[in-house]
């Protein structure tokens, strides 16, 4: 799985002209599922995104986890996190197909939703509309292929 985290002030994302998922302070999360991915690496990334340190504790250090500031996710299928950019137009065939994606991207949002965190997500195939007020500004590459 690949995911880009952004520390955010506020996000939300949008389709068909309505909101259809809004969180306060905590992670915007675009989320890439590859074809070898499993229910247990959805896991790990799930618990190792939710324990990130990024908030800045009273002496502006970057000490607190998404628990410590009382934080949200927004989960947005990105299936073009696996883009293969050898050439100018992108291939996405590195991506899992969505009979594999749909449900490891349900089973993060599961693992994050069991931790105690308010979950809000967009719609997997769905053309959105992302917004966001990046706090930092912080982003966060993770890549569970890459130690």
């Amino acid at each position: 799985m690949r995911a880009v985290v952004t520390r955010v002030h506020h996000a939300s994302v949008t389709i068909d002209g309505q909101i259809h998922g809004q969180i306060g302070q905590g992670f915007l999360v675009l989320l890439g599922v590859g074809p070898n991915d499993t229910h247990e690496t959805a896991v790990k990334l799930a618990d190792k995104i939710c324990n990130l340190r990024v908030f800045e504790d009273e002496n502006d250090k970057m000490n607190l986890n998404l628990e410590q500031v009382g934080g949200g996710l927004l989960v947005i299928s990105q299936f073009t996190l696996y883009a293969d950019t050898s050439s100018r137009r992108p291939g996405f065939s590195g991506a899992a197909k969505p009979d594999l994606a749909i449900p490891l991207y349900e089973d993060f949002m599961a693992r994050c939703r069991e931790r105690g965190f308010p979950v809000e997500h967009g719609e997997f195939g769905a053309k959105m509309e992302v917004d966001s007020l990046n706090h930092g500004p912080v982003t966060i590459l993770f890549d569970t292929d890459r130690p």
